[in-house]
């Protein structure tokens, strides 16, 4: 990483956004943690002042810090101004890009990034995304000896590093794994910021440059030890929760296949299967969410559909997105658990001609899935930067290093 001093260790861009908000609370709260021993400089990025400021005293008043608009630089930037990206990446040693959908505004940020020596992280959960900046910015970002860290989020640190414990607590070789996530809201129910449906609709209406874009990679394949995964049906039950289950959308299976490629690759790991799948409750939530789904998958297969799509999130996702976000009764409330069930071999016996013979079940839980544990897990991953250099892959590993 650049060693070279910058003003400000952190810089959240985006600051202003639905989900940067969350984000600069969240630095300014890890600032004044009791394991802390300094502060560290930071700032707060995006094209209006006043919205910047505005956050800035949203946060000093949660937080009963009424200094804490003094204390945080403020940096002016547009992402269609190279220039003012350049400014931005100039003065930080890493970026918090909190920026969306990434699809459209995130690769600016990445080429400021690289081309100016700083390290930027995101909360991106767009697999297309994630997998072109990956081909496209690895070898220029290893050269420079800074880190592309995509996806730092919920989507999809819980579950990749989910399955990375299930395999350490295995007495045995693990073979494969299913997560199921389970949000749990309170009274008034749940919400997401419609910026994730954008990114969902603009996602599945472009699918066949995904596929595309993983054929052209022509990467060998990663070995199936044991039984191959079996897809479950979009809708399927799940005894062990007593709950019906869809296919989770977000970036944690390409986030974690490339992590199990690595681990392979690099380390001489036995690779892990794995599929993930998010629990909806029972038979009235399945009928609601086939509506939802039928209506959706639709609408995104035409221009104008996309357009109704986005300009009416909580008529067409039947109340679960909104232009509005949740509020914060409804975050305090809320609260995920994954389950991961996994199944492998015991130590002595291997995939030849035996079936698996053992399994075990890990779960992973934490507050509010979208601005709570998102913020949190962005912010240390920037700390983990910063403080656990030494410790990161180096430029000199095999053109597999990976941005996460």
């Amino acid at each position: 990483m650049e060693t070279q001093p910058r003003p400000f260790q952190l810089v959240v861009l985006g600051a202003s956004g639905f989900t940067g908000q969350f984000v600069t609370e969240e630095v300014a709260r890890e600032q004044v943690s009791p394991g802390r021993s300094s502060h560290l400089p930071w700032a707060v990025a995006g094209r209006c002042r006043e919205k910047l400021q505005r956050v800035l005293e949203r946060a000093a008043l949660r937080l009963g810090r009424p200094t804490l608009p003094s204390e945080v630089g403020t940096i002016i930037c547009d992402i269609t101004n190279p220039a003012s990206l350049d400014e931005m990446a100039k003065q930080a040693a890493v970026v918090l890009n909190c920026v969306g959908p990434y699809r459209f505004y995130g690769e600016p940020v990445v080429k400021a990034c690289i081309e100016n020596g700083t390290s930027c992280i995101d909360i991106c959960g767009e697999p297309q995304f994630l997998e072109l900046m990956y081909w496209k910015y690895h070898e220029k970002a290893a050269e420079k000896g800074v880190y592309i860290v995509g996806s730092s989020g919920f989507d999809s640190i819980p579950a990749d590093l989910g399955v990375i414990y299930t395999r350490n607590k295995m007495n045995g070789t693990l073979t494969a794994v299913e997560s199921f996530l389970t949000v749990h809201s309170g009274p008034e129910g749940m919400c997401i910021h419609d910026g994730t449906w954008k990114s969902a609709i603009y996602g599945f209406g472009d699918q066949s440059n995904l596929k595309k874009l993983r054929n052209e990679s022509n990467l060998k394949p990663v070995p199936i030890v044991g039984p191959k995964l079996k897809r479950r049906w979009p809708i399927s039950y799940c005894r062990e929760l007593n709950s019906y289950s869809i296919p989770f959308m977000g970036a944690d299976v390409s986030v974690v296949r490339r992590t199990q490629r690595y681990l392979h690759e690099n380390l001489e790991e036995s690779p892990v299967q794995y599929a993930a799948y998010v629990t909806v409750g029972g038979i009235t939530s399945v009928i609601k969410l086939m509506f939802a789904g039928l209506f959706f998958l639709f609408f995104v297969k035409f221009g104008i559909g996309r357009q109704l799509l986005i300009k009416f999130p909580w008529l067409f996702s039947f109340g679960y997105f909104s232009k509005q976000g949740p509020t914060q009764k409804q975050i305090d409330a809320s609260s995920f658990t994954m389950t991961f069930f996994g199944q492998g071999y015991s130590q002595g016996f291997g995939p030849d001609k035996n079936k698996p013979n053992i399994r075990i079940c890990t779960q992973v839980k934490g507050p509010e899935a979208g601005y709570v544990a998102t913020p949190i897990a962005m912010v240390q991953a920037a700390l983990t930067l910063l403080s656990d250099a030494s410790d990161l892959p180096k430029a000199s590993a095999r053109k597999h290093l990976q941005s996460l």
